[in-house]
C-alpha cells in the first residue's frame, strides 16, 4: 500500500516505523528537514520537505497515486486542508486526519464529503484520556482495553505474591470463578513471551493478558491479585489538553486536583472547571507536594508535555507516599527504561495512539487494533467473511484452525451489522462506538477449543510478536473466488 503521512512528530513517526516493517511504501512530509533526515537514516521510506498543506508538496510525495493519506501534523487547519486537496486534485481514496480542538469535534459535519472531506478522524488526546481513565477505573491494571464497541475487554494485570492464581495452573481458573467465562491470552515472564496452556502455572511478577465480556473483568481480576481500594482522590501535573480533558472527565465522581504552571493557563482552567481544584505551581516542588497532601493520593498523573518533569515529579510523588502513578512519556527509550520501576506505569502516547491509525491500514476487514507492550505484541479485532470453502476460519471450530504461530483467538463478538458498510465515511471513532453500541443482538463468547466461528463474527486475536502480523491478516482473509 503506497501511504503518505503528514507530520513526522511523535505520531507520525511512530506509525511511519509501525508501517515500514510491514513492507508498505511510505513518503512522510515535515517542514523539519532534519527531523526528516534523522527518520530516513533508520528507516526505508522516502521523505518530502515542505508544507503539507501545499498542493507542490502533496504532488511532490506522490498524491496523485497513493492509497492513502494520513495527516497528523500538530495543526488541525493543516490537516483539513491537506485532506481536502487530496480529495479534490489527487482523489485520494482514504484520509484520515489528526484532529486536536474540541471544537471541531463537536461538528462532525466538517469532516463531511462537501468540506473538508475526512474519511476518518482520530483525537489522540481523546484516546489518551479515556485509556487513563480505565487505569483509574481499573487501579491493579497495566493496561485496560476495549473490543466489540466496549463489550469485550483485554486487561494486563501484574500477579503479586498472595493472589489466588499465583502458583497455580491456568484449568485452575474456571474454578475460581465458576460463573464467568474468561481466557488467558498471553504471559510475558521477565519479557519473555509464554503461550498459555491448561497446565502453564502463573508466577509471581508474571505480566497476565486475559479477556473477559467488560462486565466481568472485575471478577477475574480478583483472582489474579488482591485487588487495590477503588480510587477516590487524583493529582494531575500539567493542565494542557490531555491535563484538562481528563480533569473534565474525572470531577464528577472523583476528587481532582491539577497542578498548572503557567499563571494564565491556571487561571483559564480554573474558570472553564467546575468541581476540580486548580493549583498554580510546580508538579516537582516537594513543598507544594506536601502542602497539597500528596501522601494521601490514590493517583497521581504526570501529564505535561516535558518528560523529564513527569518522571520525576512521578517518582517525586511516589516517594512522598502516593499510591499509583502514572507518566506520560514521549520518547520510547525513557519509557522502557521507567516501566517497572517506582513508576507504576509509563505511558507512549504514541503507542496508545497509534492503534486507531493501523486499523484503517491492515489489510483485511478491522474493526480495531491495539500495540501492547509499547508495541512488541499487538490485539486485533478481524472481522471474518467467506464460507467453508473460501475462509480458513469460517465454520471450523478453533481447535481444527492452524493458526500462525504466536497467534492465538481470545473471543468472539457475534450479531453485528455487516461491518465496513455500518461505518460508512466521515464517521469519528467515538460515533462508530456509539452507533455499534446501539445494537442490543450482539453476543460475546469466550473461544475455547470447540467454539466454531461463523461468518461476519467479530474475532479478537492476541499476537505475542507483532512481525507475525502480516502472516495473520493474510490467514483471515477470504480466497480471491469469494470475493
Amino acid at each position: 500500500m503506497k501511504i503518505i503521512i503528514l507530520g513526522a512528530g511523535q505520531v507520525g513517526s511512530s506509525v511511519a516505523e509501525s508501517l515500514v516493517s510491514e513492507a508498505n511504501d511510505i513518503t512522510i512530509v515535515d517542514v523539519d528537514a532534519t527531523r526528516l533526515a534523522l527518520l530516513q537514516e533508520r528507516l526505508d521510506l522516502r521523505t518530502v520537505v515542505g508544507n503539507a498543506s501545499h498542493p507542490s508538496v502533496l504532488a511532490s510525495a506522490g498524491a496523485q497515486d497513493a492509497d492513502m493519506i494520513l495527516a497528523v501534523t500538530e495543526h488541525d487547519e493543516t490537516n483539513l486542508v491537506a485532506c481536502k486537496l487530496a480529495a479534490t486534485l489527487f482523489n485520494t481514496p482514504t484520509k484520515i486526519a489528526r484532529i486536536r480542538s474540541a471544537d471541531y469535534l463537536k461538528h462532525p459535519e466538517i469532516f463531511s464529503t462537501e468540506n473538508f472531506c475526512v474519511d476518518f478522524a482520530i483525537s489522540p488526546e481523546q484516546i489518551l484520556t479515556e485509556y487513563i481513565e480505565k487505569l483509574i477505573e481499573f487501579p491493579e491494571a497495566l493496561q485496560v482495553l476495549d473490543f466489540a464497541a466496549g463489550m469485550v475487554s483485554l486487561v494486563a494485570v501484574r500477579a503479586l505474591n498472595g493472589g489466588p492464581l499465583v502458583g497455580q495452573q491456568l484449568q485452575e481458573l474456571r474454578k475460581h470463578v465458576p460463573n464467568v467465562d474468561t481466557r488467558v491470552a498471553a504471559i510475558f515472564r521477565k519479557d519473555r513471551s509464554i503461550i498459555p496452556e491448561g497446565d502453564t502455572v502463573v508466577e509471581a511478577e508474571d505480566e497476565v493478558f486475559f479477556i473477559a465480556a467488560a462486565e466481568d473483568i472485575r471478577k477475574v481480576m480478583r483472582e489474579l491479585r488482591k485487588m487495590d481500594k477503588p480510587v477516590k482522590r487524583v493529582m494531575i501535573a500539567g493542565g494542557g489538553k490531555i491535563g484538562k480533558r481528563l480533569g473534565e472527565a474525572l470531577e464528577k465522581d472523583y476528587q481532582v486536583r491539577i497542578i498548572e504552571h503557567n499563571y494564565q493557563a491556571s487561571k483559564r482552567l480554573a474558570a472553564e472547571l467546575n468541581n476540580a481544584l486548580v493549583l498554580y505551581g510546580d508538579a516537582t516542588d516537594e513543598v507544594l507536594l506536601e502542602s497539597e497532601n500528596i501522601a494521601e493520593m490514590d493517583m497521581f498523573c504526570a501529564l505535561t508535555n516535558d518528560d523529564e518533569n513527569n518522571i520525576i515529579s512521578a517518582l517525586l510523588a511516589k516517594r512522598m507516599g502516593a499510591h499509583k502513578v502514572i507518566s506520560l512519556i514521549n520518547r520510547r527509550a525513557y519509557v522502557d527504561l521507567v516501566q517497572g520501576s517506582r513508576i507504576d506505569i509509563a505511558i507512549s502516547p504514541a503507542q496508545v495512539t497509534i492503534g486507531s491509525l493501523l486499523a484503517y491500514v491492515r489489510h483485511g476487514d478491522v474493526a480495531a487494533v491495539h500495540s501492547l507492550r509499547r508495541g512488541a505484541a499487538e490485539a486485533l479485532e478481524l472481522v471474518v467473511h467467506g464460507d467453508a470453502k473460501s475462509s480458513n476460519v469460517v465454520g471450523r471450530k478453533i481447535e481444527d484452525i492452524k493458526l500462525p504461530k504466536g497467534a492465538t483467538i481470545g473471543a468472539i463478538a457475534r450479531g453485528f451489522p455487516k461491518s465496513k458498510g455500518i461505518f460508512g465515511e466521515n464517521l469519528l471513532v467515538e460515533q462508530e462506538k456509539t452507533l455499534l453500541e446501539s445494537n442490543k443482538n450482539i453476543q460475546v463468547i469466550i473461544a475455547h477449543h470447540d467454539t466454531v466461528i461463523e461468518q461476519e463474527d467479530h474475532v479478537i486475536l492476541f499476537v505475542i510478536d507483532r512481525k507475525m502480523i502480516r502472516e495473520v491478516e493474510k490467514f483471515f482473509q477470504v480466497n480471491v473466488g469469494f470475493l
